[in-house]
């Protein structure tokens, strides 16, 4: 494993783990942030100490500080307060049939969003048909899909 390739594992693992005591002085390594399940899924444990060394001391030097990883429900935060919201505009990944009140809409793009309002709209079959999933002023999103005689649908992303 190459440690660009460990750095960016231990990050995107390790990132949301408590300091495990450190210091504010000294930041927490891998072997803090990490439980061992987690270190030894990352196989950081095939590294040669000097390597690991390197490798916390990299990560020393690039602190991230992330606000939010999930919300109080424990759902993942895609877009956090600060971050641009654009319009999204791909297909739905396999056939539509329209929604029935948890609808999970697999997009081509390798997103995920679901249905955030009630209610049902049979709507035929539309072979990966384009949607567009556009930003609202009060922060939820509404998913409009091409060929299908519906209103736009409120969904929020889940994936």
């Amino acid at each position: 494993m190459s440690l660009r390739r460990a750095a960016i594992l231990a990050c995107a693992i390790g990132i949301a783990k408590a300091a495990g005591g450190a210091s504010a002085a000294e930041p927490p390594t891998l072997q803090e942030r990490m439980s061992r399940e987690e270190f030894h899924a990352a196989e950081l444990d095939k590294l040669s100490p000097d390597a690991l060394k390197r490798l916390n001391d990299w990560l020393a030097a690039h602190p991230t500080t992330v606000t939010k990883l999930v919300t109080p429900a424990n759902k993942p935060v895609f877009y956090t307060d600060d971050a641009p919201r654009e319009r999204i505009e791909t297909r739905i990944d396999g056939l539509f049939t329209g929604w029935t009140g948890k609808t999970v809409f697999k997009l081509q793009n390798g997103q995920e969003w679901t249905q955030s309002q009630s209610g049902r709209y049979d709507g035929g079959k539309l072979h990966n048909p384009k949607i567009k999933i556009e930003p609202t002023m009060g922060g939820t999103w509404l998913l409009f899909v091409s060929g299908c005689d519906c209103d736009s649908l409120r969904v929020e992303r889940t994936k």
